[in-house]
């Protein structure tokens, strides 16, 4: 299971977020590569990695959730689409 967090933290880094090990409680913690005010009120912006997770899997799905539901990330995508076309 182990092997889903790190693929997900592999996703999270291809998208631009920061990964740094350390923390109290945490294994580490994830950073948004924009981190600006209109991000959900920057409430999503840095999240913690729990080193022994209840059930790996779900936390797996949680970090790639966070990444790809970031609204600044689909903003710049969309404005990057619209731009080609």
């Amino acid at each position: 299971m182990a092997r889903k967090i790190e693929a997900a933290l592999r996703h999270a880094e291809a998208q631009g977020w920061r990964i740094e090990i350390g923390g109290s409680h945490a294994w580490g913690k994830m950073y948004c590569p924009y981190n600006d005010d209109q991000c959900r009120c920057g409430e999503f912006c840095i999240t913690s990695i729990w080193s022994t997770p209840k059930n790996a899997g779900n936390e797996a799905k949680k970090l790639k959730r966070l990444v790809d539901n970031c609204t600044t990330h689909k903003a710049k995508t969309e404005e990057t689409a619209e731009g080609k076309e």
